[in-house]
């Protein structure tokens, strides 16, 4: 769905920010798809041993409104995310997990994302929704 330009500057964004903290990083997806990889470790895991649901929606989250945030007209506009649903359907203790996002609209003022969030097996983590609102940039 995006350029490796585009794909390198939303990676560049990622820096200072919770994305870099928890390892997320943009990477190429198949067809009209936007991805994303997590890491899993320690580093997000909770008391468990297990990939923490927060975790999870970060990613989710990150992807859709990063992804956003690059079709949009970035000198008039921002994006930001105001809503998020997650159902988490199986637990991960390490390895990698890999978002991919599909846009299912695009609107002026909003975009919504279906998000599935799986493991190394491809096997169904998470499935989310984002719902993104486009705003007016202020000067």
């Amino acid at each position: 769905m995006f350029t490796p330009a585009q794909l390198d500057a939303a990676n560049a964004m990622c820096k200072g920010t919770l994305m870099e903290t928890l390892g997320i990083r943009f990477v190429p997806g198949a067809g009209d798809t936007a991805a994303a990889t997590m890491p899993v470790g320690p580093h997000n895991h909770q008391p468990m041993g297990l990939l923490h649901g927060g975790a999870t929606a970060a990613l989710a989250e990150s992807l859709g409104s990063s992804s956003s945030y690059m079709l949009i007209d970035r000198s008039k506009h921002a994006v930001v995310g105001i809503h998020l649903s997650a159902e988490h359907l199986r637990s991960v203790r390490e390895g990698v997990v890999r978002a991919e996002g599909k846009l299912v609209h695009q609107g002026r003022s909003t975009h919504v994302w279906d998000i599935r969030v799986m493991d190394e097996q491809d096997r169904l983590i998470a499935v989310c929704r984002l719902t993104n609102m486009i705003i007016d940039r202020k000067p």
